[in-house]
């Protein structure tokens, strides 16, 4: 219910007419009513208005001053509470003071004074994809979590429709291999249970042994196809493709055998003086160990699956380890190879038919090599930590050391991804 405005009460609206009167105009209005007002014709000894005016100025003054010491004592009330706000428990640093609006902040820092710190040497990250705990580290900086999968021996990428294949170490169970999609969905299982598993350098085959049986198929986005078995000797287990050819290692000392995996089966009369394979060069030959010489001893050789792993080009020299762990580089250029003295060595495979050339390249292989396509060698050494091999840097003399990888906690192996051959 609305009432009558009273008279007294303050008044919100604005004047009935206009009072824009200058200064000047002021003066001389009161000038004029005091001189109306002065009975005697006599000139004052004082002006009534000017003293007047003078004293009107006076309280003006003192009004500001006293408006201004008002606002300072504000902004100092202000400013200390923020002060006392920043200044909390468990804060560090110099508290912040904000002038103005504090619902208002500046939209960026400012910069501060303090010179950058310096990069330390600490953990480094690999080129390749690796493989830590329960997470794939992207060499990109993405990272997949591998639900579901257990302890990996293996992994590598997939040349057509990307994404990983990951083999787990071998158990009770036997071995398992996943498909991981590069779209974020759940690993999918592609065998389970197999004795051994061997997947060929682009991702697009896989062999593995199954019972008294060794098995071959295509893979295509993660699914088996055109799947082969024959039957194997015991013991015989597929370690690696060439082209088509799936490279079947024999039990004991009984030396490698081929398997066209379109026709025919395991040949019974192995290469019995394949001693180890380390890899394919581009024109489908593989890279191998076979003992030659006199006496015999353990040297290198290039070998055609097309021939039953033939040797046709052999060198000798180097003090070779027989474990059996190496790796190609991407051009078939280099193997990286374990030496006799427990330590890597990098060998100049065009010099294979003469004096072997062959140089000392940091700590011994502990598992799989993978090669960049920069042409660097990268392995993890027995403390599970990255081993970088740079091949430039080898033949200037230089001895690659082992570094920590970052994100990697104290107890776990990473494993390297072998990126894709095609």
């Amino acid at each position: 219910m609305s009432r009558t405005p009273n008279p007294c009460d303050n008044q919100t609206a604005g004047p009935e007419r206009p009072f824009a009167v200058t200064q000047d105009e002021l003066e001389r209005a009161l000038r004029e009513t005091f001189a109306r007002r002065v009975a005697a014709p006599a000139p004052l000894a004082a002006d009534p208005a000017a003293l007047a005016i003078r004293r009107a100025n006076r309280a003006v003054r003192r009004r500001a001053l006293t408006g201004l010491a008002l606002a300072g004592a504000a902004t100092v009330l202000v400013t200390t509470g923020m002060a006392q706000l920043g200044d909390r428990p468990g804060h560090q640093g110099s508290p912040t003071v904000v002038l103005g609006d504090p619902r208002n902040p500046p939209a960026s820092p400012l910069p501060t004074s303090s010179p950058p710190t310096p990069p330390m040497k600490g953990p480094v990250r690999a080129e390749l994809d690796l493989v830590v705990g329960s997470w794939i580290e992207g060499s990109g900086g993405v990272r997949r979590e591998l639900t579901g999968v257990g302890p990996v021996d293996r992994a590598q990428r997939v040349a057509d429709y990307g994404g990983w294949l990951v083999t787990s170490v071998a158990s009770a169970a036997g071995r398992t291999l996943w498909w991981v999609p590069p779209n974020g969905s759940a690993p999918q299982v592609l065998l389970a249970g197999a004795d051994a598993i061997a997947l060929a350098p682009d991702g697009r085959q896989v062999a593995w042994r199954d019972g008294r049986d060794v098995l071959a198929a295509g893979l295509v986005g993660g699914q088996l196809l055109a799947t082969i078995r024959t039957p194997a000797p015991d013991g015989a287990v597929p370690v690696g493709f060439a082209g088509d050819t799936v490279l079947v290692r024999q039990p004991g000392q009984g030396g490698f055998a081929v398997w066209p995996r379109m026709a025919g089966a395991v040949p019974s009369t192995p290469a019995r003086s394949v001693l180890n394979v380390y890899g394919v060069l581009p024109d489908g030959r593989v890279v191998g160990q076979v003992s030659a010489g006199t006496p015999r001893r353990p040297c290198l050789a290039l070998l055609d699956p097309a021939r039953g792993l033939t040797p046709v080009r052999t060198g000798c020299g180097p003090e070779l380890g027989t474990d059996g762990r190496g790796g190609v580089s991407t051009d078939g250029r280099w193997l990286l190879v374990n030496g006799a003295a427990k330590d890597a060595l990098l060998v100049d495979l065009n010099t294979l038919g003469s004096t072997v050339s062959a140089r000392p390249a940091g700590p011994a292989l502990t598992g799989v090599v993978a090669w960049t396509p920069t042409g660097t060698a990268l392995h993890v050494d027995g403390d599970g930590e990255l081993v970088r091999v740079r091949v430039e840097r080898v033949l200037a003399g230089e001895r690659p050391e082992a570094a920590p990888v970052g994100g990697v906690a104290p107890g776990d192996r990473p494993v390297l991804v072998s990126d894709t051959v095609s």
